[in-house]
């Protein structure tokens, strides 16, 4: 198996979480918010917010060693797990605004959709190379 193929899927994965985890530690996140408002439980903005955003950056740290990498894709497949049952939610749903007065669209959701198969595919090749 190629470097690339080896280490690749990880390595997106790792800059996926890096750049998503960042934006958690800015002002405040309308996902965040609007998941406080309808929920009521205020804690969502900002402890879960700020807890994600560490979720986020710590499986993109582990998915960079080897050895960790299997801990980095659970770690992912988990935050990632998350924001996919908080959009199936009523709480969020599938169509989300993602600025203040933006139309609301599917993209959040698409893309978590698609960077957890990307986890599950990491957390396979890992599991393969240990054998």
């Amino acid at each position: 198996m190629s470097k690339l193929m080896q280490h690749g899927p990880a390595f997106l994965l790792a800059a996926f979480l890096v750049f998503m985890g960042i934006q958690k530690f800015g002002a405040e996140n309308i996902i965040f918010a609007t998941i406080a408002e309808r929920s009521g439980i205020s804690l969502f903005e900002p402890a879960v917010r700020m807890a994600t955003g560490v979720g986020e950056i710590l499986a993109a740290a582990l998915l960079l060693i080897p050895a960790t990498r299997l801990l980095g894709a659970l770690g992912a497949l988990a935050v990632i797990g998350g924001a996919i049952v908080f959009h199936l939610s009523p709480w969020l749903g599938v169509n989300v605004a993602m600025a203040p007065g933006a139309a609301p669209s599917p993209m959040l959701f698409i893309m978590a959709i698609a960077f957890f198969l990307l986890s599950g595919l990491v957390l396979i090749q890992t599991r393969a190379r240990r054998r």
